[in-house]
């Protein structure tokens, strides 16, 4: 089939990867987000999936918006069997669905209904889920809730960051994508609808989900740790300033702290929670890089009584 592949983060490149090596597919051009600032100097940057395009050399589409009548004309011309999507980033409006003859495919990282939404594997962390997964379906008006082609199912390990199990996900997702384009093509697939029961949602997570509660148990102290990394960060704040935690790990031998207190000696940085304490390994200071929490509680000289606050 004729392809144009819609997507735009590092996440999406390895579903473009497998695409492009297909005997069976032609990549005939990308649609990407615009470039965007990035860096500490702000530079105009393209996206991850227009670099990689632009080493195959594969024509990039960047609308300001797929509702843009350029882009839609362009597509038009390019007449492409199927759309498939990953993580592209805007909406897409019924006139671009209509363009393709078997319509936008997307690849969504949960097993759908569950975690529809913008942030899939880091509520999948939150919530504890053993399970997730990706699945591939039909775009339609609705939020992820068109028909699903197909699914494959990933385990969700006990130390897992929400970047440890997208890498994974993304993966997984690629040979499923590429499958399921292979599918559709030869007719061998039918979407099947969604069930109505086990819808969750999963909107993106703000700067505040992120801010650690000393008084919740160590276990969701730990969850929300891992599930916000590598964005948008988990914090808290010491002496005024803000502290991202970049790493901690439950501490359960240890259960007279109090919420939020700290202590620290030569090796170990723990602090107190709602259940037991969690020993911080990694920690970023306001304004500097990430350093091993032992490090940054020697430099802060951390007197006894001191609480980390959210």
């Amino acid at each position: 089939m004729k392809l144009v592949f819609a997507g735009t983060p590092e996440v999406a490149v390895p579903a473009l990867d497998a695409l492009i090596a297909s005997e069976r597919h032609e990549v005939a051009a990308v649609v990407t987000r615009p470039d965007a600032p990035a860096g500490r100097g702000r530079r105009l940057a393209a996206s991850p999936v227009a670099e990689r395009a632009a080493e195959e050399g594969i024509e990039i589409l960047r609308p300001a918006h797929p509702r843009d009548a350029d882009f839609q004309a362009r597509l038009r011309d390019l007449a492409p069997d199927c759309c498939p999507v990953v993580a592209y980033g805007a909406l897409l409006p019924p006139s671009a669905l209509r363009i393709p003859a078997h319509g936008w495919v997307n690849l969504h990282f949960s097993l759908l209904p569950a975690w529809r939404g913008a942030a899939p594997v880091q509520h999948a962390v939150l919530a504890g889920d053993e399970v997730t997964g990706a699945s591939t379906f039909q775009i339609e008006q609705g939020l992820d809730s068109g028909p699903v082609y197909g699914v494959v199912t990933e385990q969700i390990r006990p130390t897992d960051t929400s970047g440890d199990l997208l890498t994974r996900l993304a993966l997984a997702g690629a040979g499923l994508l590429a499958a399921t384009m292979d599918g559709i093509e030869d007719g061998t697939l039918t979407a099947v609808p969604q069930p109505a029961e086990g819808v969750s949602l999963a909107p993106k997570l703000s700067v505040a989900d992120a801010q650690i509660d000393w008084s919740a148990p160590a276990l969701r102290v730990d969850r929300v740790v891992r599930g916000c990394s590598p964005a948008p960060g988990a914090w808290t704040v010491f002496r005024g300033e803000r502290l991202k935690l970049v790493q901690a790990v439950p501490a359960p031998e240890v259960t007279d702290l109090a919420p939020g207190e700290v202590r620290a000696d030569k090796h170990h940085v723990r602090v107190g929670t709602g259940s037991h304490a969690v020993e911080l390994r990694w920690v970023q200071p306001q304004g500097k890089k990430p350093m091993q929490a032992a490090d940054w509680a020697r430099g802060a000289r951390i007197t006894s009584g001191e609480h980390l606050t959210g």
